[in-house]
């Protein structure tokens, strides 16, 4: 609750008549529990959604779950059941026991709970929200002046259980989310990114599902704490200028006996039909967008946390999942839409509704779809047929780049196209290059053993690589360890391999170079608007020589309209040194250099000999009048800046 709540919470005809209608953004400030006060007496409000129930009782700690003491009375024929006990407090469990007209008694755990019991327990903790003290106005206020896509955003994918556990044998060795603020932080002074996007927050059963099958859509997971532990955990990542994001799921729920499936005893938040409500390749079931008050329930959880843990962005989990009816289903096992295709219209109106809704009242905030097809306008407006995403991860640009980055050096020219591709149809959609989690799991390996060669080829091979993709158009995404060459592959059971950053221990100096060059990165990212301020246009973007695939070298520069500071890349892609080297350049004039992947301090071999300062000569090189001549290191990826 905000701190502006009446002290008696009730449900009115036009809350009842909105939430029918699916517009009712704040919906969880009636439904769910909340500390009110009647006749001089406080107490907790609870209000559930179960049209077809033949009676719902409130059931908590604070009578021993007697089953009768917290009847409620059903509000009207939309199906809403409410409730005042007095005496209840904050910390309670409680569940809701629903019996059905056939005698059926269901428990079911509350849908719109702020704050759930620890796994393997199930019941939701009745919460008050209100109190906490934000500081982060600033940053709130200028997120929603500015434009996204016109600003550095490179990504840190987290796992809170997994970043880093507790040396001293607490139980599953969780850092809260107030000790993780710390350490995330502490960590980002050093690496730069600029937003960090948090995995499995809403409450789930099962740590091996990383958070993708919820149970408590408005619950913070109390494996980390309470929700002003989570609130702290933000405002302490705004007052150090860093956005957050959360993985968000509608694309299916959790099947558990207490959570929304057959909620009522019949399906409400699902389609009863199998081939519309299952995913069968997932065992979950799939939200019937097509009843108002299962949108709502979508909309307005997202309302939710902006307002109330004032999230920066969210990235929608499986989005073709939810745009394609016949998604993982074989024939006869799907519906086809009134008009015979495939298409969920449905999920095309929820997105265009939930993308204009939320962006209108919230500009600065960003929605990214995970979604993996050619569905067309996935980032344009709702009013230009688009479905009003702010960005699309780019999965063909991360499948092309893992796919080459891990040929053999001698193969890369038979797929040097497969590295160009990608901006053959950048413009067609806002993306973000991503290398996530599902990229270092279930034997995929780690991205440093993806690489080939020996082991100081393997770290070489991904500085070019993520030099790269740094120089690539998109918004950036590395999923945590990946910066610093994590070695296996993630677990959401144990801590990243920290260790490998311990100096002078065995090959270790190799991860402390990595860190420090991805750091580096970052840096000149932030650093230059010719790397962000264009990302979707070829205004931003130009190659030199895209069709070297003899060498496998390709060169491109970034520039950004209005902007004098260009940047040149050039990256070889094989372990042959190319000596005397000649790059055509755009302008005449002193190229200085910024980075450069060979030297000893980022893990290279260190006799790279590039001048920190080069004059552009004249000659015709790469169809341009001038080029730079340079020993190119072996796996070199060199950044330089120049004058436009």
């Amino acid at each position: 609750m905000t701190k502006d709540r009446q002290d008696k919470v009730f449900i009115s005809e036009q809350d009842a008549y909105l939430f029918g209608n699916g517009t009712h953004y704040q919906i969880y400030k009636k439904l769910g529990a909340h500390p009110s006060e009647e006749n001089g007496e406080k107490g907790m409000f609870f209000a559930v959604w179960a049209p077809n129930a033949a009676e719902v009782h409130v059931v908590g700690t604070w009578d021993g779950w007697n089953e009768y003491d917290g009847r409620m009375t059903r509000l009207n024929d939309g199906g809403i059941w409410t409730v005042f006990l007095p005496g209840v407090g904050e910390g309670e469990l409680y569940k809701y026991l629903i019996i059905t007209p056939s005698g059926e008694r269901l428990y079911k755990a509350d849908p719109y709970a702020f704050a759930a019991e620890l796994r393997p327990g199930n019941a939701s903790r009745t919460t008050d929200l209100s109190g906490f003290r934000w500081t982060d106005t600033r940053w709130m206020n200028a997120r929603d002046k500015k434009d996204p896509n016109k600003e550095p955003m490179a990504i840190y994918e987290c796992h809170i259980g997994s970043f880093m556990k507790h040396p001293d044998g607490t139980e599953d060795g969780f850092y809260n989310y107030r000790e993780f603020a710390d350490r995330i932080v502490e960590y980002q002074k050093e690496m730069r990114f600029t937003h960090v996007e948090l995995m499995g927050i809403s409450e789930h059963p099962f740590d091996g599902s990383w958070g993708y099958q919820v149970t408590g859509y408005y619950a913070p997971t109390s494996r980390y704490g309470s929700p002003k532990d989570f609130m702290y955990l933000v405002n302490t990542l705004h007052r150090h200028n860093i956005g957050v994001i959360l993985d968000w799921v509608p694309a299916h729920f959790c099947p558990d006996d207490f959570g929304l499936a057959r909620f009522d005893g019949q399906c409400i938040y699902e389609d009863p039909d199998p081939r519309k409500g299952q995913h069968p390749d997932w065992g979950t079931r799939i939200f019937n967008l097509a009843k108002k008050e299962v949108s709502n329930f979508l909309i307005a959880n997202v309302m939710y946390w902006i307002e109330e843990y004032h999230i920066d962005g969210i990235r929608v989990d499986a989005v073709a999942s939810m745009l394609y009816l016949d998604y993982g289903k074989t024939k006869g096992n799907w519906v086809p839409n009134k008009y015979g295709g495939h298409e969920n219209l449905e999920a095309v109106e929820f997105f265009k509704h939930l993308n204009s809704m939320v962006k209108g009242q919230y500009p600065g905030f960003i929605t990214i779809a995970e979604e993996s097809t050619a569905w067309p306008r996935i980032t344009a407006r709702p009013e230009d047929g688009g479905l009003g995403f702010s960005f699309k991860w780019n999965m063909g640009w991360m499948h092309d780049f893992c796919e080459y980055m891990k040929l053999d050096p001698v193969m890369r020219k038979g797929d040097h196209n497969g590295m160009t591709f990608a901006m053959s149809y950048n413009s067609s959609e806002n993306y973000i290059l991503p290398l996530s989690h599902d990229e270092v799991v279930h034997l995929k390996c780690s991205m440093v053993n993806k690489m080939p060669g020996y082991k100081v080829d393997k770290y070489a091979n991904l500085r070019a690589g993520y030099t790269f993709m740094l120089g690539h158009e998109g918004k950036k995404l590395l999923f945590m360890g990946q910066e610093f060459g994590q070695e296996r592959e993630w677990s959401e059971a144990r801590e990243l391999d920290w260790f490998l950053l311990a100096e002078g221990v065995g090959d270790n100096w190799l991860n402390i170079g990595m860190k420090k060059y991805v750091g580096e990165l970052l840096r000149i990212y932030r650093s230059y608007p010719a790397l962000y301020r264009v990302d979707n246009d070829w205004a931003g973007f130009e190659w030199i020589n895209a069709d070297d695939a003899d060498r496998s070298i390709y060169s491109f520069f970034r520039k950004a309209p209005g902007e004098d500071r260009a940047l040149l890349f050039v990256l070889n892609m094989t372990p042959v040194k190319r000596e005397g080297y000649r790059v055509g350049v755009p302008s005449p004039g002193q190229y200085r250099l910024l980075l450069d992947s060979a030297r000893s301090e980022y893990g290279g071999h260190g006799d790279t000999q590039v001048p920190e300062r080069i004059r552009a000569s004249r000659g015709e090189c790469d169809r341009r009048d001038q080029y730079l001549e340079f020993d190119l290191p072996a796996y070199g990826a060199l950044i330089f800046s120049f004058k436009l």
